[in-house]
């Protein structure tokens, strides 16, 4: 099985239906998955909670499920785990380790303020997370064949909302920056509907959905596009086309290649469109 840092089906952000950024967590009622190297520094809260390998967390991690932490990773905070969790080697713990059920650690991991597990302890190094995440996707996504992981993915990171699947995982890239200014990702990123979070977010191309309020403003190198009822509290700037939907409010100013614009969005800056503009009816 192929296990080497180049892999294509991590490298789009998800964020799935209200998931909000609030004080100072990312939270989410669905799972997280966090690629390798990122740094993110706010803490995190969801069901299970896989973070791969070299990653730093500025925060708590709080699972309600099964928590899957990889090689070399460091954590300040907590980490507070309601069923399993696995720890691989060398990471790094700053506060205190609550596990209610069991777990499985590797070599070389330090807990600064101790740990508390209410089931068995194995002293072991667990199986790799990239392996791990590769089989759950394949499980949780409805996959029958690891090579079809790609066209499935795409489909998640694509515009047509009937093909997103309601329990889609929150999914982080490798590389990816995360802090209370900045959301930066490498590639393309989804934002599902009624989220709410803070920070300017960078990416090749982002699709926010419907009921969303992001208090920061969209930079992408491709296309963007705004769905209904959606709130930015910033700038839209593309490099690309830009779609803006009925009924979003977009604080800031608008600049892009192409704007396709609804009669009913607002824009209360300025609008730049050197390929033109075109304004969208409402239907009757």
């Amino acid at each position: 099985m192929e296990t080497t840092g180049d892999h294509d089906w991590i490298r789009s952000c998800a964020l799935p239906d209200h998931t909000e950024l609030q004080e100072r967590t990312l939270k989410t009622d669905q799972d997280i998955v966090i690629g390798e190297r990122c740094r993110i520094d706010y803490g995190l809260f969801g069901n299970d909670v896989v973070v791969c390998e070299f990653s730093k967390i500025n925060g708590n991690i709080v699972a309600s499920g099964d928590a899957r932490i990889d090689n070399w990773c460091e954590i300040n905070g907590d980490v507070v785990v309601e069923e399993d969790a696995y720890l691989g080697e060398g990471v790094k713990i700053q506060g205190k380790l609550v596990v209610k059920g069991d777990l499985d650690i590797g070599d070389n991991v330090q807990i600064e303020r101790g740990f508390e597990a209410k089931g068995w302890i194995s002293i072991r190094n667990p199986m790799p997370v990239i392996i791990y995440i590769m089989m759950y996707l394949v499980a949780v996504l409805g996959i029958e064949k690891e090579e079809d992981l790609s066209s499935v993915l795409e489909k998640i990171f694509g515009d047509d909302d009937e093909t997103t699947p309601s329990a889609t995982p929150l999914m982080i890239p490798g590389g990816a920056v995360l802090n209370m200014q900045t959301f930066s990702v490498p590639e393309k990123m989804a934002v599902g509907s009624g989220c709410r979070l803070h920070g300017n977010i960078r990416a090749g191309s982002i699709a926010v959905r419907e009921e969303t309020t992001i208090f920061g403003s969209l930079h992408a190198r491709e296309d963007a596009s705004v769905a209904r009822g959606t709130a930015i509290h910033g700038d839209v700037q593309s490099d690309g086309d830009v779609m803006i939907e009925q009924d979003v409010h977009i604080l800031g100013n608008v600049s892009c290649k192409r704007l396709t614009l609804h009669e009913d969005a607002r824009v209360d800056g300025v609008i730049r469109a050197p390929g033109g503009m075109k304004i969208e009816r409402r239907t009757a």
